[in-house]
């Protein structure tokens, strides 16, 4: 990097210092936490993509697919899940959370349950929220060390404190804003990353002659997730679809966009947005890996320069070999602003949780304005928390982007069962809802200490259905009673949303299994 390069990092830096001040001024918890409910939907629909589409995608999914052994475009059929989940989400989870006008979404359980369940959820919530942005944030240090010459805890130091300052003063509002302006930068940074690896190695033509045709294949039909990581279709779908599900409907981080919005109308556009732009989002990822791979496959030098047990360094050695100047900054700070965006949601949502639970286990009440500035001081607890994380987050899984997903498995599968069981079941308690969710985290939690060969992927089914299993068998004991169906529907879902998302569904579906006739 050059004087150029570094006056685009810094600039972008002061940018954001700038937003948080800008939006400095908050009134209560809701204009803090929720933007006052006054937040465009087109910003809303950014935020929530930026937060999940983050430097773990810009830097691991390239990595996964031209780098990694075993790895390749198998990664899109997890797309598959995206319109079928948002599709739930619309049906059975969001509209009853955003009606109920709660701040946090284990708000609604407290109502629904008890205080020992919306407590024990939440802290489950903090403990993989925590540590799946510390992966994150484990990611753009890699950029940082290779491009800037930063030491580890430096670059840790330049990001946390730039987003702790901005998130914490600007509240929800500068988080979103922020957000849209970091994913229209994350998606530039993609597409200038295949047109100089497709510059370099000559065409897209010259890609496919040096690519394995093993990472070509797009539907593995034949893996069931049974003897390791193959990367099947059925795990890739379902347990998919329930990560997903319980990711953007039931995680505080992505689920509190959702209760920003302004109205119903407004939440179906950001999920009908979210299931439509995520697929060639993330084809643009898979192209850029298959591209940089094909110039790592024919250039020894560039290999050479990657540690064989780290591809995670292939998009960040990519940028300081190859990319002209000012390019190479605004890839940098592309990163940069996936990192702080990921970072700057996970302090505001934490925030948000942990002091909802503070107020109703003390029974304290506080003005507005001790209650913005509590908020502040704990997002700067949270940040300083899941920046020491991040310290040990990078020996999870071959990649980054396996290890966050990995994560995740282990706790999203209960937390859906748990809400559905909230809205639909007029039964079961807060002791079975409790219990149901321990059992399904315990088991996953089993299944990753014991090294067992099932793909982590159906860990999310797993933990479903025990978690559901258990809490109906405690109601059954305990009433000796049969538990009645769901519920009704949820009112506002339209037609037009159920066929954008099934037919986009089924559109996903035939690209990705078209890609390798192409090829």
């Amino acid at each position: 990097m050059n004087l150029i390069d570094y006056v685009i990092v810094f600039a972008y830096l002061l940018a954001m210092l700038g937003i948080g001040f800008y939006y400095r001024k908050q009134t209560d918890q809701s204009d803090y936490f929720l933007g006052g409910r006054t937040l465009p939907w087109q910003a809303l629909s950014l935020s929530v993509m930026a937060t999940q589409l983050s430097a773990v995608s810009f830097i691991s999914a390239p990595a996964f697919v031209g780098l990694r052994e075993g790895g390749g475009l198998f990664w899109l059929s997890y797309e598959l899940a995206i319109p079928l989940a948002m599709l739930f989400l619309l049906w059975f989870i969001l509209p009853s959370l955003h009606a109920s006008g709660v701040v946090s979404v284990y708000d609604f359980l407290e109502k629904r349950f008890n205080r020992f369940t919306r407590v024990l959820i939440s802290f489950v919530f903090q403990i993989s929220r925590s540590f799946a942005t510390a992966i994150m944030i484990y990611a753009i240090t890699l950029v940082l060390q290779s491009t800037m010459g930063l030491p580890f805890w430096l670059s840790i130091v330049c990001i946390g404190l730039i987003t702790l300052i901005y998130s914490a003063f600007g509240g929800m509002k500068a988080v979103v804003i922020g957000d849209a302006v970091q994913m229209l930068l994350i998606i530039f940074g993609a597409v200038a990353c295949l047109w100089v690896a497709l510059s370099h190695l000559g065409g897209f033509q010259v890609m496919l002659d040096n690519t394995d045709s093993a990472r070509l294949e797009t539907l593995n039909y034949t893996g069931y997730g049974l003897s390791g990581n193959d990367f099947g279709l059925l795990p890739m779908l379902f347990g998919g679809l329930v990560l997903y599900a319980s990711y953007y409907g039931c995680d505080q981080s992505e689920a509190q966009r959702s209760l920003s919005s302004r109205s119903i109308g407004d939440l179906r556009k950001i999920l009908v947005t979210v299931g439509l732009a995520r697929f060639p989002i993330t084809l643009l990822y898979c192209f850029s890996g298959l591209a940089i791979g094909a110039l790592v496959a024919t250039t020894p030098e560039f290999a050479a320069q990657i540690p064989s047990d780290r591809t995670d360094w292939m998009v960040p050695i990519f940028i300081l070999n190859y990319m002209p100047i000012g390019l190479t900054g605004l890839l940098v700070v592309a990163m940069m602003a996936a990192a702080m965006s990921s970072l700057s949601s996970a302090i505001n949502s934490l925030a948000a949780v942990s002091l909802e639970d503070y107020i109703r286990i003390s029974k304290k009440t506080l003005s507005p304005t001790q209650y913005v500035s509590n908020a502040r001081w704990v997002g700067v607890f949270w940040g300083v928390v899941t920046l020491g994380l991040s310290t040990i987050a990078g020996d999870i899984a071959p990649t980054i982007i396996e290890a966050i997903n990995k994560i995740g498995s282990l706790f999203y599968g209960p937390i859906l069962a748990i809400f559905l069981l909230g809205i639909y079941s007029k039964k079961v308690g807060a002791l079975a809802a409790s219990g149901g969710l321990l059992f399904g985290v315990g088991v996953n939690i089993y299944l990753w200490l014991s090294g067992s060969l099932l793909f982590w992927f159906w860990w999310n089914v797993i933990g479903f259905v025990i978690a559901l299993c258990v809490a109906y068998t405690i109601t059954f004991t305990l009433t000796n009673q049969r538990n009645k169906a769901l519920a009704e529907k949820i009112n506002g879902l339209t037609l037009s949303a159920i066929v954008i998302l099934v037919a986009w569904f089924l559109f996903i579906f035939m690209a990705i299994a078209l890609l390798p006739l192409i090829f």
